[in-house]
């Protein structure tokens, strides 16, 4: 069943928790996987596809945002495809000392304006960054 739908109804949750459980059990969601064959959610449908054939078939197809949430892998994709309209990126202060990189060499020249910025208790920075095309 996984993390979040349980928060949804949990009334000692996190207020900013909860309402996040909530908007994503009540969204329509695509996973993308190459080992699932079962939907883990409610209006949820698995897809064996490229990440990019699917966005632009949404986008063709559908109304509304797409949100990628914090999949590097599908996320590259789209950068590699030109298919994003708008990045939020997080900084924390912090070294991991390894990783993917988000942004590999190889991709697209694009350009984006920065539209939000907030720094954080801890010093961490939340930027929004929309495609200028």
């Amino acid at each position: 069943m996984g993390y979040w739908p349980p928060v949804a109804e949990d009334e000692n949750a996190d207020p900013r928790d909860r309402g996040y459980a909530k908007w994503l059990v009540d969204t329509e969601k695509v996973v993308l996987s190459t080992t699932l064959t079962e939907a883990p959610w409610e209006r949820t449908r698995v897809v064996n596809a490229p990440a990019a054939d699917v966005v632009a078939e949404l986008k063709a197809t559908g109304e509304g945002d797409i949100l990628v949430n914090s999949s590097a892998s599908v996320i590259k994709a789209l950068l590699s495809a030109d298919l994003l309209d708008r990045l939020y990126l997080m900084i924390f202060p912090e070294i991991a000392g390894g990783g993917q990189r988000l942004f590999d060499d190889g991709l697209p020249t694009s350009k984006w304006t920065l539209t939000h910025q907030e720094t954080g208790e801890l010093g961490e920075i939340a930027m929004v960054y929309d495609r200028v095309r």
